[in-house]
């Protein structure tokens, strides 16, 4: 029975994608950040439940894949892609009407990052490249900051250059050869975890002080420490 409670647990993050998809139609991208939110915990659960219950499996490895194919693949590009359609601004002479689709690089680029995680043994403690739930998170964050932040907030997001920037910036980062450390704990020493205690102070304090716009700064906090620790380890 306890082999498939990871199981059950992945459903529920591909049931919550479908929601957020679902919410993503309807306009109604605040809906959907917030049930991308549910899918990144319920991401973690089966992870960690499958490692507590050592209830291991190929399809339990299939199925989260196929699952964050559609929570953290299919839905980020789909809120670039009303991002962009909202901008509703040309840029370098491509058309208002053609620019949305550019955002689903970042579902294409997720299909990828997804297949080299499963094949790459090099994953199995930390993570090479950006994991597709922080890219997901950092796109869902954005409807959250519009919603809930001033004039300058809206007109910076909602800018089709940044828009632009982003999508390479998130595509390139998710196949890119950049070891970024796990939030995995195998015990609460300060020696084994000091980045991720660091880390996740730091994530604290941003989100108490800023808030909604703290999510993109903890993603891009997450990869400076990376970078920073394995530039320490190399010197």
């Amino acid at each position: 029975m306890k082999k498939h409670i990871p199981n059950a647990i992945t459903c529920l993050n591909l049931f919550s994608g479908c929601l957020a998809l679902y919410f993503a139609f309807q306009g109604n991208l605040v809906y959907t950040a917030y049930l991308v939110g549910i899918a990144a915990v319920f991401d973690f659960l089966d992870g960690m439940l499958a490692r507590v219950l050592k209830a291991y499996c190929e399809i339990g490895k299939q199925l989260d894949s196929l699952a964050d194919m559609v929570s953290f693949g299919v839905v980020p590009g789909t809120v670039m892609f009303i991002l962009f359609q909202r901008s509703g601004v040309p840029l370098f002479g491509i058309s208002a009407e053609l620019l949305p689709f550019s955002g689903f690089l970042i579902t294409v680029f997720s299909a990828l990052r997804l297949a080299k995680f499963n094949i790459d043994t090099r994953q199995t403690t930390s993570f090479i490249g950006l994991p597709t739930p922080a890219c997901t998170i950092f796109v869902a964050s954005l409807p959250l900051i519009l919603e809930h932040g001033s004039l300058l907030h809206y007109e910076v997001i909602l800018n089709p250059l940044v828009l632009l920037v982003l999508t390479f910036l998130l595509s390139y980062l998710l196949v890119a050869e950049l070891p970024l450390f796990a939030l995995k704990f195998s015990n609460l020493s300060w020696q084994d975890n000091s980045l991720r205690f660091i880390f996740l102070g730091l994530a604290v304090i941003l989100l108490a002080l800023l808030k909604f716009t703290a999510i993109p700064l903890v993603i891009v906090l997450y990869v400076l420490l990376s970078v920073i620790k394995k530039t320490s380890h190399s010197s």
